[in-house]
């Protein structure tokens, strides 16, 4: 089962907007999460958030760059963001969103530049 967690053990349960980009060569990209209202940022959940990360079969992908958004002082969501230096960790990062959007419904929209 693929998941998102914040804080190790909770699932994230809202579904990210995610905006990936790749570079000309294919050896480098970025993959950009935004979660609205996310549950790690519910006022009943204490445990710090301490990364972002991406579980599935083959094991686990961690990002530390999260930034939480605020609206007239109250956190609304989370950005994060995801750096992948090889083709390597590109093709690891697509089988583990190609498992994620499988089980939450999220399709792949190739928007043109």
């Amino acid at each position: 089962m693929a998941k998102i967690q914040f804080s190790r053990g909770i699932n994230e349960e809202v579904i990210p907007e995610v905006r990936l980009t790749r570079s000309a060569t294919g050896d480098s990209g970025t993959a950009t999460f935004i979660f609205k209202n996310p549950k790690a940022l519910d006022q009943g959940v204490s445990d710090d958030i301490t990364g972002m990360y991406m579980i599935d079969e083959e094991g686990e992908i961690i990002t530390r760059e999260v930034k939480a958004k605020f609206l007239n002082g109250k956190p609304e969501g989370l950005e994060a963001v995801h750096i992948m230096k090889s083709s390597e960790q590109w093709d690891r990062f697509i089988r583990f969103m190609t498992r994620y959007g499988e089980e939450n419904g999220l399709e792949l929209n190739k928007a043109k530049a």
